[in-house]
């Protein structure tokens, strides 16, 4: 286990040890608590051992449940931040609270716009294999991120997709039906703008990978480049600038909007 792993794991188990010692202080059974949190004995079993992230929803209410006076409930913000992968934890945050947000996707489609099966895909395919309750959270981490939608008011949205992202048939043909489902229908929404880099395209000014740009609430602007189990957030005004160069220059050579749309369109009525 890396050193990341390690510290996620510690602070699920931290709060795991916290659940347990105030459980037994108040003479509950694992099933009586689950009783009155509406989980089942093994959700508690598995929280209580570090196996399982807990919702919110779980931390709110064992709180209040075991007379935690609020000793669980601060925990809530580090456990959430458990359910990301460490090298993605940062970005994580930025997304859920900027302003603005422009993606570049040139491996899979974005996490913001993933389905449920096509996340599952994606993530039981990665390499080394993960073990099923990794990919469980990694699947609900990413379905989680999407409440970026409703979020008032609204943050602006684009991305530029690869076609060839949208073509390979990750997890089969009706998964993948289901995702070009999804990413039309993120397409048509007022604050979001999907363009598709055709494969044809001739110039292409971001050949050295995906990356995210973000301006915050303050106005600061970031760039975040994601790597094979690491990544870079940068910070530095020039390095920035750099890759705000690169997406304008990227949404100028990829399709309009518009005929965006309309490849979508065409690609689903091919499968």
């Amino acid at each position: 286990m890396t050193a990341h792993g390690e510290s996620e794991a510690g602070i699920l188990r931290c709060f795991g040890q916290q659940v347990r010692l105030l459980r037994t202080s108040r003479g509950l059974t694992r099933a009586e608590l689950g009783a009155k949190l509406g989980y089942g004995e093994d959700m508690v079993t598995s929280v209580e051992l570090g196996r399982r992230i807990p919702k919110p929803d779980f931390i709110d209410r064992a709180d209040v449940v075991l007379e935690a006076g609020g000793l669980l409930a601060v925990m809530k913000e580090e456990v959430g931040r458990a359910r990301y992968p460490a090298f993605f934890r940062d970005a994580a945050k930025l997304e859920a609270e900027a302003v603005e947000l422009h993606v570049y996707a040139s491996k899979a489609v974005p996490g913001l716009l993933q389905t449920e099966e096509y996340a599952r895909a994606v993530c039981e395919m990665w390499l080394p294999l993960l073990d099923p309750e990794t990919v469980n959270q990694r699947v609900s981490s990413r379905l989680a991120r999407q409440v970026i939608f409703d979020r008032q008011p609204s943050p602006t949205i684009s991305f530029v997709i690869e076609e060839h992202v949208l073509r390979r048939p990750l997890g089969g043909q009706e998964v993948m039906r289901g995702q070009l489902e999804e990413v039309l229908f993120g397409a048509q929404q007022r604050n979001v703008v999907v363009q598709i880099m055709p494969i044809g395209c001739v110039e292409h000014a971001a050949l050295d990978g995906p990356f995210t740009l973000y301006e915050t609430q303050k106005g600061q602007r970031l760039a975040y480049v994601e790597a094979r189990n690491d990544s870079r957030l940068f910070s530095e005004r020039r390095s920035v600038r750099d890759y705000e160069e690169q997406y304008g220059i990227l949404r100028a050579q990829a399709l309009t909007p518009r005929e965006s749309l309309g490849l979508l369109e065409k690609m689903l009525g091919e499968l």
